[in-house]
């Protein structure tokens, strides 16, 4: 049996690109891929904290050290600059991957420098 487990999080990216006439995707920069280990053309969800939108779309290489996270095509009216998203990937895993498996969580400042990582999500008691 397989479980769809979140693979990797780039969590409060700051979008600084909204453009409608491109053929589609997400460009991210492509340090903040590697360190997420999310692949170009991979799928990803996006989570827009500030408008509550969720959408589907996949990956692409951005310039990397830009710090850029620009929603392309139909997305981009789901995302304006300057907007907090939530960017995740996730994978299918075995039961035997799934003993030592771990998410990548990658943390972002405003300017989209990571402020750290993570494999575990903290738990918040209310």
């Amino acid at each position: 049996m397989q479980s769809t487990m979140l693979k990797a999080k780039l969590h409060q990216a700051r979008v600084t690109h909204a453009v409608l006439e491109y053929e589609g995707s997400c460009a991210i920069d492509g340090k903040l891929l590697d360190m997420a280990g999310i692949h170009e053309y991979e799928q990803i969800q996006i989570y827009n904290i500030d408008n509550g939108e969720r959408f589907t779309t996949y990956a692409i290489r951005g310039e990397e050290g830009t710090g850029i996270i620009s929603v392309n095509g139909a997305a981009a009216h789901k995302a304006n600059v300057g907007d907090r998203v939530i960017i995740c990937a996730y994978a299918g895993y075995s039961q035997a991957e799934m003993i030592n498996f771990k998410p990548r969580l990658i943390y972002m400042t405003e300017d989209n420098n990571v402020s750290h990582a993570s494999n575990a999500i903290p738990v918040q008691v209310a």
